[in-house]
């Protein structure tokens, strides 16, 4: 149960220093569909928190290396914290979509 409250001591990134990556890595936006579907960074890939959370070897490669991130950064931190205790090489996109500024966004609708 004190695992929950456990602070993230995995890798981060902030959303604004992704403009270089993009197209570089895998990127993951964990958000759901209709969120994704207001707009994202053009090369993520959507696979909702859930699905991500429940299958994780369904759409994951432990010798990889994935940048997940979300709309604000709460639920990437969260996902990434459980992915890491799995064994996967995840990094955090701290801010999300919500605060990304990069040229990259694109309609998804």
């Amino acid at each position: 149960m004190f695992g929950l409250f456990k602070k993230n001591e995995g890798k981060v990134i902030n959303v604004n220093d992704i403009d270089e990556l993009i197209g570089k890595v895998d990127l993951i936006d964990i958000r759901e569909k209709y969120e994704y579907a207001g707009g994202s960074i053009k090369s993520a890939v959507n696979i909702p928190m859930g699905e991500l959370l429940n299958e994780p070897e369904k759409y994951l490669d432990r010798n990889k290396e994935y940048y997940i991130m979300c709309q604000s950064g709460g639920r990437s931190s969260r996902t990434c914290n459980a992915l890491a205790g799995e064994g996967f090489n995840v990094i955090n996109v701290a801010g999300g979509m919500g605060s990304y500024l990069g040229t990259k966004a694109q309609s998804n609708k």
